[in-house]
């Protein structure tokens, strides 16, 4: 049924992506009342009634196109954290999160994004990363390549001798242990700052605009959809134990992303504090 579903079906995945983003998330956009954006864990963790709404419009949607098929979504799992398992299970699973870059979305900045990817017992099998507000859509297939509004797309390796750009988990959500962490690439030949919506980061990665991302959360919804897009544009990732990162088990954090291997090798030891 999967089969079938990848072969034929992923247009109306996308279509249903845009229709979200175009009836729950673009009305709001710059049009928010204070009472319609609230705090989760702390003042720098926010939603809003566009990612609450986005994301009940993709659940139905998506379960729809594929019938035995689950969800898990940012605000779902907020809400009960128990519906995080379904990765684990052996039921289709969608990934969303609904307004990826909260904070920019919220400032009436446009880099924010719509994230969904659909996997199969923790393998993820297709991605979505829509950015409604720059009219820009990024897709990929396992094993079909990375797409950008049509177009191919390749990470390509960084330019010789050049810094290589890096954005890491932004301050505003790292303790102070995963700071540390992430100050040992600190270091010549290093030019990091913080990163912004993950997904857009993601897509810097897949076009070869951003060498590589330094992560110290595991949630899937931020990661899914981006992953598959650097992996089918040839990029390359790794915990910092050198080991895959995978969205149905637990993971040895920080973890990085890069445009290809000898990058990420290079980001995962100095993550490890080698020089």
């Amino acid at each position: 049924m999967i089969e079938e579903f990848l072969a034929h079906d992923l247009p109306q995945v996308e279509e249903a992506v845009r229709k979200a983003a175009a009836v729950e998330i673009m009305p709001r956009f710059r049009q928010l009342a204070e009472h319609e954006v609230v705090q989760k864990s702390g003042p720098h963790d926010l939603v809003t009634i566009a990612d609450r709404k986005a994301e009940e419009h993709l659940t139905a949607a998506l379960t729809e196109l594929l019938p035995g098929s689950v969800v898990v979504g940012e605000e779902a799992v907020h809400a009960d954290p128990t519906v995080y398992g379904a990765l684990r299970g052996d039921a289709p699973v969608w990934i969303v999160d609904p307004v990826d870059g909260t904070r920019q979305f919220v400032n009436g900045e446009p880099a924010f994004c719509t994230l969904v990817a659909l996997a199969l017992r923790g393998d993820i099998l297709a991605s979505w990363t829509y950015a409604p507000a720059l009219e820009s859509m990024a897709t990929a297939v396992h094993g079909q390549g990375a797409y950008v509004d049509g177009e191919a797309i390749r990470s390509g390796s960084p330019e010789p001798g050049a810094d290589l750009r890096v954005a890491i988990a932004h301050p505003l959500y790292t303790s102070e242990h995963d700071k540390r962490v992430l100050a040992r690439l600190d270091v010549p030949g290093v030019a990091a700052r913080p990163c912004g919506s993950a997904g857009l980061e993601y897509l810097k990665v897949a076009r070869g605009e951003m060498d590589a991302l330094a992560f110290t959360w595991p949630s899937a919804w931020d990661h899914a959809a981006g992953l598959l897009l650097v992996a089918e544009a040839g990029g390359a990732q790794s915990t910092v134990a050198g080991e895959p990162f995978r969205i149905d088990r637990d993971n040895e954090l920080p973890f990085t992303v890069a445009r290809d291997e000898p990058t990420a090798r290079r980001i995962r030891s100095l993550l490890r504090g080698e020089r």
